[in-house]
C-alpha cells in the first residue's frame, strides 16, 4: 500500500482519500448526516476555525484531498493570484500600502471594520492613506489647514480631535472657522459690537487658543460708561444689577463701581446725602452694610448723624450728641465695641459704696479718656484704702513687702494724703517703738526707713541709738539734743568744722569767721576747742587759756586786745598807751601791768 500511494497518480490518490473519508463518515456518523468541516475538531490540528472559516467546507482549503501542507497564513489565499483567489476575498488594489500580515488588522469574522495598527507609521504621513481613497480623509467641511492629521487627531479615533494647534493662524481670522466649522459664539454671548467694535474672537479670548475661558474682556476693550450694555443678566457670566432699592433707577454702573475685576468695594456717590437722608433704607444689612448686632444703642438716630459717607470709621460720634450724665454704663458695658467696658481689674466699687456700680462719670469726668479718674474726691476713704490698694486693681498700688508694713491693714494710720503716698506720711509708732526704747535703728537703717546720712556726726563705735539725740518721732530735725557721750572720742574740731549736716540742720557748728585766731596763742594750732570751751551744751561756757603766751612775736597780746579788733568775746580792747605808764610800749605783756611779764593779773589765765 505504501508503494502504491507513493507511485499512483495524484488524481487517483486524491479520489481514494476522499472515498476513504466518506466511508469512515458513513460508518461512524449518525444516519443521514452530511460530512462538513464543522463536524471535525479542527482545534487539534493547531489551526482553530473561527468566524467565516468555521462555515467553509473542507475542500475549500484542502485542495484535492490533501491535508498536509495546507497554508495557514492569510496571504496564501487572500491575495490576487493565490491558490484560492477565485472563491475568497482578496486584498484590493487600493488597499493601504503595508507589509504587515492581514491578521494584523483583519479578523476572520469580516474584512470590514479592520483595526489598523499605526505602530511604526511615520509622523506627518497620515495623508498617504487618509486621502479619501484608501482610508477616510478630511470631510468637505473640515477646518482649513495644511497641518498633518496627527497634529490634532489620534490613531484610535478621529473624534474627539485634540486641541487644534493655532500656531500660524492669522490674528483676526477666528470667525473664518469659529461659527461654521468650529465652535462659535453662543446665543448668550455678550454683544460684541457694543460698546466698541470687536472684529475677532482673539480680542478677548487670549488664552493661547487653548480655551475660550477665561476671556479677558475688560483688559482688552474700553468699556467706560458701557457696563450696562452687557451687565443686564442676559449674558452670563456678566451679572446684572440686583433688584434692590439702592440700584433702582441706576443705569450707569461706573458711577459707583470703579473696578472691572470685582463688584466689591463700590463707592456709592453720597455727595448729595444730608441728615434727612434715610440711610437705613439701604444700610439695613441686606442691601448694604447695616448696624452690627453690637452697635451702641442709638434708637432711631439716622446713620448720617455719626457716620460720614466716605467711611464708617472713624465716626462723628461725640458725647455732646447725647446727654451722658448717669448713662455711660448703658454703652460702656463691654457689649458694644469700641465702647469698652469696665475691665476685670477695675476697683471694687461696690465694696466702697455698698450700692454696686454707679455710673462711670461718678469718677471719670472726661469723655475722651478714662485716665485721670477722680476717685478720692468722690468717695469717703476713711479706713477703706486697703479695699483697692491690694495690687490687683490697676493703677492702685499696694503696700510694699517690708518690715514696716508687716501686719498693717489700715493705710490711713500713716498716709494722710490721697494725692501721694509719700506726702503727709505720719508713721504711727507703737509704744514698743517709743523714744527711749532704743528700737529706732530696727527700721531707720536706710532700707526699711530713712537712716543716717553720709555726713552724720561719727558716733561711738557706730552703735549709738538714734534716740540718744533725736527725741521726736515726727521729725529728725526737731527736738534734737546733742549727746556728746555717744560721739566718738576725738577732738572737738574734728566735728565742729562745718562738714557734718544732718536733716538739713548744721549738726556740728564750726567757729565763726571772727573767732580769735588760735595761732595767735603759742601752740594755738595744736589746741582743741575744749582748751577754752569747757561746756558741751553752749559755746559761752568758756575759759580763756593764754598758756604759752609770753609776749613777743606770735604771742603778742595786742593782736587781739588792740582797739579796733573785731574778734568775738568779752576781752578788753585798748590802745597800747591807754594808761600812759611806759612810753613806747611794744605789747601789753611788756607794759609791766599785765602778767606774765608784769606784776598784775592771774598767771596764764587772766591778765
Amino acid at each position: 500500500m505504501k508503494y502504491f500511494m507513493q507511485s499512483a497518480p495524484t488524481a487517483f490518490l486524491a479520489g481514494l482519500r476522499l472515498a476513504l473519508a466518506a466511508l469512515l463518515w458513513a460508518v461512524l456518523s449518525p444516519a443521514g448526516a452530511q460530512p462538513t468541516g464543522r463536524d471535525f475538531d479542527h482545534v487539534k490540528t493547531g489551526f482553530p476555525l473561527s468566524g467565516a472559516h468555521a462555515a467553509q467546507r473542507c475542500e475549500s482549503c484542502h485542495l484535492n484531498g490533501v491535508f498536509k501542507g495546507t497554508p495557514r497564513d492569510c496571504a496564501s489565499c487572500h491575495l490576487q493570484g493565490a491558490r484560492l483567489a477565485k472563491s475568497n476575498i482578496v486584498k484590493p488594489a487600493q488597499h493601504i500600502p503595508t507589509q504587515q500580515a492581514c491578521d494584523t488588522c483583519h479578523g476572520t469574522q469580516s474584512f470590514a471594520g479592520a483595526k489598523f495598527s499605526h505602530a511604526g507609521v511615520q509622523a506627518g504621513s497620515c495623508q498617504t492613506c487618509h486621502g479619501g481613497a484608501m482610508a477616510p480623509g478630511k470631510p468637505a467641511g473640515h477646518l482649513v489647514t495644511q497641518a498633518s492629521c496627527d497634529t490634532c487627531h489620534r490613531t484610535a479615533a478621529w473624534l474627539p480631535a485634540s486641541r487644534f494647534n493655532h500656531v500660524g493662524v492669522t490674528a483676526g481670522t477666528c470667525a473664518s472657522c469659529h461659527g461654521s466649522t468650529a465652535t462659535g459664539k453662543p446665543p448668550t454671548h455678550i454683544p460684541t459690537t457694543v460698546p466698541t467694535a470687536m472684529p475677532s474672537c482673539d480680542s478677548c479670548h487670549k488664552s493661547g487658543f487653548t480655551a475660550f475661558r477665561p476671556a479677558r474682556l475688560h483688559s482688552s476693550v474700553a468699556v467706560s460708561a458701557g457696563c450696562a450694555t452687557c451687565h443686564t443678566g442676559g449674558f452670563p457670566p456678566a451679572v446684572g444689577k440686583p433688584n434692590t432699592p439702592v440700584h433702582a433707577g441706576v443705569t450707569v454702573c461706573e458711577t459707583c463701581h470703579k473696578s472691572t475685576s470685582t463688584w466689591a468695594g463700590a463707592k456709592v456717590d453720597h455727595s448729595t446725602f444730608t441728615v434727612a437722608t434715610n440711610c437705613a433704607s439701604c444700610h439695613n444689612g441686606s442691601t448694604a452694610t447695616g448696624k452690627a448686632g453690637n452697635h451702641i444703642p442709638v434708637g432711631a438716630t439716622n446713620c448720617f448723624a455719626c457716620h460720614v459717607t466716605a467711611s464708617w470709621r472713624p465716626s462723628k460720634w461725640n458725647h455732646t450728641q447725647v446727654a451722658v450724665a448717669a448713662q455711660c454704663s448703658s454703652c460702656h458695658s463691654g457689649a458694644f465695641p469700641p465702647a469698652d467696658g469696665r475691665p476685670a481689674t477695675h476697683i471694687p466699687y461696690a465694696a466702697l459704696t455698698g450700692v454696686g456700680i454707679a455710673n462711670c462719670d461718678t469718677c471719670h469726668a472726661g469723655t475722651t479718656v478714662w485716665t485721670g479718674a477722680r476717685l478720692h474726691s468722690k468717695l469717703t476713704l476713711a479706713n477703706q484704702c486697703a479695699n483697692c490698694h491690694t495690687g490687683n486693681y490697676s493703677p492702685g498700688s499696694r503696700k510694699p513687702n517690708n518690715a514696716t508694713h508687716v501686719g498693717v491693714t489700715t493705710c490711713e494710720g500713716c498716709h494722710k494724703s490721697t494725692a501721694s503716698w509719700t506726702s503727709g506720711v505720719t508713721f504711727a509708732h507703737s509704744p514698743a517703738n517709743a523714744v527711749g526704747t532704743g528700737t529706732c535703728d530696727s527700721c531707720h537703717n536706710g532700707t526699711t526707713a530713712k537712716g543716717k546720712t553720709a555726713t552724720h556726726v561719727p558716733l561711738t563705735g557706730g552703735t549709738a541709738k538714734c534716740d540718744s539725740c533725736h527725741r521726736s518721732q515726727a521729725s529728725f530735725a526737731t527736738a534734737v539734743t546733742m549727746n556728746h557721750a555717744v560721739v566718738t572720742a576725738s577732738e572737738c574740731k574734728s566735728c565742729h568744722n562745718g562738714a557734718f549736716v544732718t536733716q538739713g540742720i548744721t549738726g556740728a557748728l564750726a567757729k565763726p569767721a571772727n573767732h580769735i585766731p588760735e595761732a595767735q596763742l603759742l601752740n594755738g594750732a595744736a589746741m582743741d576747742c575744749k582748751a577754752c570751751h569747757i561746756g558741751t551744751t553752749v559755746w559761752t561756757a568758756q575759759r580763756m587759756n593764754h598758756n604759752g603766751s609770753l609776749g613777743g612775736g606770735a604771742g603778742w597780746c595786742k593782736a587781739c586786745h588792740a582797739t579796733g579788733t573785731a574778734f568775738l568775746g568779752t576781752m578788753q580792747k585798748n590802745s597800747l598807751t591807754h594808761q600812759r605808764k611806759t612810753p613806747l610800749q611794744i605789747d601789753c605783756s611788756e607794759s609791766g601791768c599785765h602778767r606774765p611779764l608784769g606784776a598784775k593779773g592771774t598767771s596764764f589765765v587772766a591778765w
